[in-house]
């Protein structure tokens, strides 16, 4: 199986790319301020359930259909691109002058994971990722290659899971000294609103 070095460096790496600007980690950063840190580790719960999907396509190959045929490609990503409009119409559609934690702005459990699973699933980038990232720490002579693409999908989730909750608990401090202000949950749910409303375009615009 995957031997020591080859696993430190993995968690490392995967770390640093958690942690770098991206979709996932800006979705749950801005969820978490708007909506607190319970909340935000909901959906980083999600999006991290989210990647078992990209995993498993990597291990069985399908994710080489979203590099080799445009048509699911571009499916896929429009999709993903009408969810985050569809997020973004309901942050601005938002213009509560209550607080931001209270019980009229609550989703249930249920419902925030379900937001971040279909965010991630919904971004082919992440399968073409994988399928270009996770191979490179394989080796056929430590046993069945499938085996262990899912070991590593799995240590990803891991890291993904402690970074992402990390960006939550601090967001949502964040959030709660924003919300001092009377007008806070307006510029929050607006910035929500603009950030989904760019990674929308980002995504509708992206390219294999």
């Amino acid at each position: 199986m995957l031997d020591f070095e080859t696993i430190l460096l993995f968690i490392t790496a995967s770390s640093l790319l958690a942690l770098a600007p991206g979709p996932d980690n800006l979705f749950v950063l801005t969820q978490s301020m708007s909506r607190g840190a319970k909340d935000g580790i909901l959906i980083t719960l999600g999006l991290c359930s989210g990647l078992v999907f990209h995993t498993t396509a990597v291990a069985l190959g399908v994710a080489a259909i979203f590099q080799t045929s445009i048509t699911a490609f571009n499916i896929l990503k429009f999709i993903g691109a009408g969810y985050l409009l569809y997020l973004a119409y309901l942050s601005f559609k938002s213009n509560s002058k209550t607080k931001l934690n209270t019980k009229k702005n609550s989703l249930s459990p249920f419902k925030l994971y379900k937001r971040g699973v279909i965010m991630n699933i919904t971004n082919p980038k992440v399968s073409i990722f994988f399928l270009a990232f996770l191979p490179q720490f394989t080796n056929p002579q430590n046993g069945n290659v499938t085996i262990q693409i899912f070991i590593l999908g799995a240590l990803f989730m891991l890291c993904a899971l402690v970074v992402f909750s990390s960006i939550a608990l601090v967001a949502g401090k964040l959030g709660n000294w924003f919300n001092r202000s009377p007008n806070a949950e307006n510029i929050l749910n607006k910035l929500a609103g603009t950030v989904f409303a760019g990674l929308a375009i980002k995504l509708a615009l992206s390219e294999r």
